[in-house]
């Protein structure tokens, strides 16, 4: 989501408001007896595919719980400082679970579920918050500028990713120092960029999310947490997510060594679903209240964080664990941006939607999932 929207706190504040639904927290609340069971099906060394479910599952509260604790703390720590700590840990559970996942040297599933998170945000999630926001409304509508200037950022992140696999393609050279030191060039390039975002969003045109802020402003939680609470379930909560991290490796790899399922599916798919569910809840759950831009701003925003932020991040992750990682993604993963790229920006050009055209993101996301099942 853009950080003008995440610096204001409203994960968690909108949804916990008067017009909570008292189904969604306790579906997402609910879900934290999986911990538990998580553990037990590890010491009882049960089969790995029942530990890859229960741990995915106790993983979704846990998100929920990251984003309202660092929430809760950059709103008492002011806008500059806050929006710091929501870029950040803005995408925390998925940085988390990519780093577990590069030091089991799973570095495929890592990149695919990098491609997996952004494709996933601005189809399935965007799509589904347009299908079921519009549906009995005429359209919804959001700003132009606010949603040009994602399309831009998404855009300048596509080439960033796409350069390392098109300078093999031209060159012929697959050597892994030359690839490295390409992908090294371009994470740092990219940290520029989302740093230049990052003022953008909380400085220079922070008024162009007025809508955004007026909706988080005007909710409130039950009850005000300290800084030293926020920061007390953020650690938990950040522990936590580590060592279910570490059981849902463990069952990736029975999904891919025994059952056979690609690399690439269980990257782009189900890793990047997991770690993004709340989320996903949330963008959708302000799309049937009409707050389309709010919406946007989370799937849009949180696709750019990751490949702005985290992957590159992850580059250098790599080289301090030993494992590097590299940012050449196959031809069938830069399609699926690409892909993603072109209809987001068609969809979002008018600045409005209507639930046909979030539909058309939603069959296109599915079509690119039944590739990637069957990608070797």
């Amino acid at each position: 989501m853009s950080l003008a929207t995440r610096s204001l706190g409203y994960i968690g504040l909108d949804l916990e408001g008067p017009e909570t639904s008292p189904l969604y927290e306790r579906v997402i609340y609910g879900l934290l007896i999986f911990i538990p069971l998580a553990l037990l099906v590890r010491l009882l060394h049960l089969p790995e595919l029942a530990l890859f479910i229960t741990s995915a599952l106790a993983i979704v509260p846990l998100a929920k719980i990251l984003g309202t604790a660092t929430e809760e703390l950059a709103a008492r720590v002011g806008s500059g400082l806050g929006g710091l700590l929501n870029a950040t840990f803005g995408n925390a559970t998925e940085l988390i679970i990519a780093v577990i996942a590069l030091n089991a040297g799973l570095i495929e599933v890592v990149k695919a579920s990098l491609v997996g998170s952004i494709i996933g945000n601005v189809l399935f999630v965007l799509g589904l918050a347009m299908f079921l926001g519009g549906l009995g409304r005429q359209r919804q509508v959001f700003n132009r500028t606010g949603a040009s200037a994602n399309a831009s950022q998404f855009a300048l992140a596509a080439v960033g990713l796409a350069v390392p696999q098109f300078y093999i393609i031209a060159t012929h050279k697959t050597d892994a120092l030359t690839t490295e030191e390409i992908s090294l060039g371009v994470a740092i390039i990219l940290l520029l960029a989302y740093v230049a975002q990052m003022v953008f969003f909380l400085r220079t045109h922070a008024h162009l999310y007025n809508d955004a802020e007026e909706a988080a402003l005007h909710t409130t939680h039950g009850s005000a947490w300290t800084p030293r609470h926020a920061l007390v379930v953020l650690g938990g909560a950040t522990v936590l997510i580590a060592g279910l991290s570490e059981l849902l490796v463990e069952g990736v790899a029975y999904l891919t060594t025994t059952l056979g399922w690609s690399n690439a599916f269980v990257g782009v798919i189900l890793i990047a679903i997991i770690g993004n569910a709340a989320e996903h809840l949330t963008a959708v759950t302000v799309a049937l209240r009409d707050r389309m831009e709010l919406a946007l701003a989370i799937a849009t925003g949180s696709a750019l964080q990751i490949a702005l932020f985290v992957a590159p991040l992850l580059v250098f992750v790599g080289l301090l664990l030993g494992r590097p990682m590299n940012l050449v993604f196959t031809l069938f993963e830069l399609v699926a941006i690409g892909v993603a790229l072109l209809l987001t920006h068609l969809v979002a050009q008018d600045g409005e939607s209507n639930w046909l055209e979030g539909l058309q993101l939603l069959a296109a996301y599915a079509i690119l999932a039944v590739g990637f099942f069957f990608v070797p």
